[in-house]
């Protein structure tokens, strides 16, 4: 096998400085040119870069925090800049790239430089037994895969995975395709990500969705934000943020890192951003021990119900009365406890201080609207659904949901996968979308559950997936226990992937393998009548339009309306009754059925014209109406529990560099985290380092431990000493992924304990493989 090619960077020795504590301005601002003229060229790079989050542009692939309202004319993040200079590169991914490289040798390369190789211009096949991909007809792709999907024992064999940047029409075509075939085995980003926060929200609230605005962000007189680290992973939330702070909020951070995002914010549009010395967003930091949110949260909640004893109006008794179900269950949970014992023990699970748990206390009763904000650093725990849970009863004892500056917000990463998972992308649906689903489209769907992305995987592993099609995303990359992953995926007979650049999960194939080429979300696209655009739901429930504005690079480019309505008709057959040539012909005419199946799409094709398109009707924020089972908002008793790390072992968590969305890698740096040409780093306490002779600079194998006897290796990462929280430590994904057992998820919402990995460390190995 020849080697690797000689210019992928193999993050042998990478550089450290000191961590920043300011974040975005100036250096963000050279960052987002040099990378946009770097692969984009100059004015078609800026060209895109303006039309980014407009109101008559495209909406960033990036996150899905909204835009606000006035928009500024640089409405886009350097993350988003990096994104999009991916997307509208000039860089060319030709059949002879493959014919040069065989799967084997891009095996061994790293995702940055997979990824840096340009868009897709073609489809390409792998053969079975073949080392090189070859190109292939459009029609003889669809003809293999209808071949494939055919030739399966019953529909459940086929597995139908969704990244969250995939569009609402693309999204509503795709799980319609599925469940016409037959199955529910429909797999998404989400389950790996925010599947506890819908689990925790639709059992509290009776919607798995957040139940704030952007506006509520602005009123609010207190923002907690827990496990998130918005300056890397949501940069536009800081100009939020900023906002918030100037009108008088008070905002607390709860991170076991300090992140500089949250430290102090230069805003890139306006001078005093630029040249000032910024804002200081939090006021409170609460460095909290991983996996300590359950522990610290109640503790909270216990303050207020004791306070309450003898200060009726810390709870707000007549909201819990009328609006709540299981208080007096819940508080006597929360009270039960001796004082000593109790705080014996939040004190161990969370490592933060009483006086700062007291002053937090403090600081929410003197606060009428609080939001709650978190991300991945919460709901990738195995007691995430019960942390979110006692995040809800926290708001709820003081009547903070249904009202104007209050509620939970849940912040997503993707830019669509929330409104994936309104257009029915689900494993479980409901039987009112199903029945509506199939009133409008004349047949019964499938009701029994599908397979979420852990069960896919399994089912993979023991034969009873053998077709596995992607719309968008990186499988291999994104899931857990990646060596585990990587055998189960080679154990289908076929593997295809709807992407838009390379990436490992192409170069980890089943016994065959389709690569089909979409258009991107900058990208413009012409059909039979016309222009199209496609539309997406943001972290709020606001849908609005997005028009791309590059043009393809290719004109085997297809979108992924296009690939989606072309396959089904091509694997449901002539007779289906369903008009998949009208659909892709004008997708507006795919928009006027969902408004047939979805409720809150009435008028869509009228309503998402309007610039700032539509907001979703959400009944708790709305009328304080709960769709509970109860009726009625759930206070709910969740055990105490946290994670430990036996003696001489740590707790890993696995986290984002700033050069990253997601598993798509930008570069090999970390600029706030002051990492510089290298991702294999392991960010350790300094006293821990100590105690376990971890000198700053040495090089270490990360070893996780679990009970499945299984050794999971993530080898040769240089430690670097940081004021991360006593006994955690952090290193990125997806290198780390390969740590987390595909059977270590979290209760109830099954998605993987990437937050919580007990790791030992061994001398270095010196040996790793690209991922």
């Amino acid at each position: 096998m020849s080697p690797a090619p000689g210019n992928d960077p193999r993050q042998d020795n990478p550089r450290v400085s000191s961590p920043e504590d300011t974040a975005v301005g100036l250096p963000a601002i050279a960052n987002s040119l040099r990378v946009t003229g770097e692969s984009s060229g100059a004015k078609r790079g800026l060209l895109t870069l303006l039309n980014v989050n407009k109101k008559r542009g495209f909406d960033c692939p990036g996150c899905a925090w909204p835009e606000p309202d006035p928009r500024h004319p640089v409405e886009f993040c350097e993350n988003g800049a990096k994104h999009i200079a991916e997307e509208s590169t000039r860089r060319k991914l030709t059949p002879d790239f493959f014919s040069r490289y065989s799967v084997s040798e891009l095996a061994e390369c790293s995702g940055y430089w997979l990824g840096q190789q340009g868009r897709i211009t073609h489809p390409m096949y792998l053969e079975e037994g073949a080392q090189h991909y070859v190109p292939i007809g459009w029609d003889e792709a669809f003809d293999l895969l209808a071949e494939e999907l055919s030739a399966l024992d019953s529909p459940d064999g086929a597995a139908f995975y969704t990244s969250g940047r995939t569009s609402n029409e693309a999204a509503f075509l795709y799980q319609l395709f599925a469940r016409k075939f037959g199955t529910n085995n429909l797999p998404d980003c989400s389950n790996m990500c925010h599947e506890s926060s819908s689990s925790a929200l639709d059992e509290t609230l009776g919607i798995g969705k957040g139940s704030v605005l952007l506006d509520d962000i602005y009123q609010a007189d207190l923002l907690i934000v827990a496990g998130q680290n918005p300056g890397t992973n949501h940069p536009r939330m800081l100009t939020a943020l900023e906002k918030a702070k100037r009108s008088g909020t008070r905002i607390i951070t709860v991170n076991p890192l300090p992140e500089a995002g949250m430290q102090r914010f230069k805003n890139p549009q306006s001078p005093r951003g630029i040249i000032g010395p910024g804002t200081q967003l939090t006021d409170l930091f609460l460095q909290t021990r991983v996996g300590g949110d359950l522990a610290l949260f109640s503790a909270f909640n216990r303050l207020l119900l004791q306070t309450a004893e003898h200060s009726p109006d810390a709870i707000d008794r007549e909201f819990i009365d009328t609006h709540t179900h299981g208080f007096d269950e819940f508080a006597r949970s929360i009270l039960e406890e001796d004082e000593e014992t109790f705080w014996e023990r939040v004190l161990h699970a969370t490592g933060v201080p009483r006086e700062d748990i007291e002053e937090t206390v403090a600081m929410v009763l003197a606060s009428r609207r609080i939001v709650v904000c978190w991300a991945m650093g919460i709901t990738q725990h195995r007691h995430a659904v019960p942390t979110i849970r006692e995040f809800v009863n926290f708001l709820l004892l003081r009547g903070n949901i249904g009202r104007t500056g209050a509620g939970v917000c849940p912040v997503r990463g993707h830019s669509n996968v929330q409104g994936d998972r309104t257009m029915g992308i689900f494993d479980r649906p409901g039987k009112a979308f199903l029945d509506s689903l199939g009133a409008e489209f004349s047949f019964d769907p499938p009701r029994h559950h599908g397979l979420d992305t852990v069960e896919t995987i399994r089912a993979m592993r023991d034969g009873k997936v053998g077709v596995f099609l992607a719309m968008g995303g990186n499988f291999v990359s994104a899931t857990p226990d990646t060596r585990a992953t990587e055998e189960a995926v080679r154990q289908c007979r076929l593997t295809a992937h709807v992407s838009t650049k390379l990436n490992r999960s192409h170069v980890i194939p089943g016994a065959r393998s389709l690569i089909l080429p979409a258009l991107s979300r900058s990208d413009h696209d012409v059909q039979e009548t016309g222009e199209q655009f496609v539309t997406v739901e943001n972290s709020m429930g606001v849908v609005h339009g997005s028009s791309g504005t590059v043009e393809p690079l290719s004109p085997e480019m297809r979108s992924e309306v296009d690939i989606v309505a072309s396959l089904a008709r091509r694997v449901l057959g002539r007779d289906d009754s369903v008009p998949w040539e009208e659909f892709v012909a004008d997708y507006d005419r795919i928009r006027d059925r969902i408004e047939q199946v979805i409720p809150g799409f009435s008028n869509f094709n009228e309503r998402v014209r309007r610039p700032d398109g539509f907001t979703l009707p959400h009944a708790p924020r709305d009328k304080r109406a709960f769709p509970t089972h109860t009726g009625k908002a759930n206070f709910t008793v969740n055990a105490a529990t946290a994670p430990e790390a036996p003696e001489g072992k740590l707790l890993l968590q696995t986290l984002r560099s700033h050069d990253q969305f997601n598993t798509t890698i930008y570069g090999n740096s970390d600029r706030y985290r002051g990492i510089h040409d290298g991702r294999r780093v392991v960010f350790v306490n300094p006293d821990d380092a100590w105690e376990l002779d971890l000198a700053d600079g040495s090089y270490a194998d990360l070893v996780s431990e679990f009970d499945d006897g299984v050794e999971r290796r993530a080898p040769h990462f240089r430690v670097v000493h940081y004021p991360t929280a006593r006994g955690c430590a952090a290193a990125y994904y997806p290198e780390t992924n390969v740590l987390v057992p595909l059977d270590s998820t979290a209760d109830i919402s099954n998605t993987p304990t990437s937050k919580s990995i007990v790791v030992r460390f061994e001398t270095d190995s010196g040996d790793y493989a690209a991922v």
